[in-house]
């Protein structure tokens, strides 16, 4: 299994051994020139080999029981940053997709990780009212005109029902467009910290 270890960038998770910036700043070059929405943003695996069969068959090929596995890894990865105040917030799908996959594969990796770090899933928080076409093939530009007002805050949600500080949580991250529109509805919305774990990086190379 390609687990994320050694130094990463402290925002978006990528590796960065040999990075200009890595002794500078922990952060990639990307994340240098434009810095993501977020604080800090951990992987657990690099989405290649037997990692990239595994989110697959998560997200694709009902292979729940694999969230178990996933979301102690991923669980692990945060630990150390994880304060007492936070929330664990999945990604929504629209919910035409979630009638079809029967399930959302984010929601499963935060009530996984839930049991080992103790902090509430709040998956009532954002939503996704605008369905988008699969963003596999598609470029960062392209990925972000698709996602803009993707997301929206909950409408059935009081101001004071909406936490400060929250970790998103996402099955793969390629160019963090998704992960983007959500914490900016979350930072709209007044959310004064922001940060994000996934289960699996895309190398940028790949």
């Amino acid at each position: 299994m390609p687990f994320v270890d050694g130094a990463v960038c402290q925002c978006c998770g990528v590796p960065i051994l040999g990075d200009a910036y890595a002794n500078i700043e922990d952060r990639c070059e990307t994340c240098h020139q434009s810095p993501p929405p977020w604080g800090w943003g951990r992987a657990a695996v690099r989405y290649h080999g037997q990692a990239r069969k595994l989110v697959l068959a998560l997200k694709h090929g009902d292979r729940q029981d694999i969230a178990v596995a996933a979301g102690f890894w991923m669980a692990q990865r945060v630990k150390s940053l994880i304060t007492p105040e936070t929330v664990l917030c999945p990604i929504p799908l629209h919910w035409r997709r979630k009638l079809g996959r029967r399930y959302n594969q984010s929601e499963l990796l935060a009530h996984e990780m839930k049991r080992h770090l103790g902090i509430p899933v709040r998956p009532d928080i954002i939503t996704r009212p605008r369905a988008t076409i699969p963003l596999e093939d598609a470029t960062q530009s392209e990925r972000q005109a698709l996602l803009a007002n993707a997301f929206e805050i909950n409408p059935r949600l009081r101001h004071t029902d909406i936490p400060q500080s929250v970790v998103l949580v996402d099955d793969v991250m390629t160019t963090g467009s998704t992960l983007a529109a959500a914490a900016m509805c979350l930072g709209h919305a007044g959310v004064t910290k922001i940060n994000i774990v996934v289960l699996a990086r895309v190398d940028r190379n790949d």
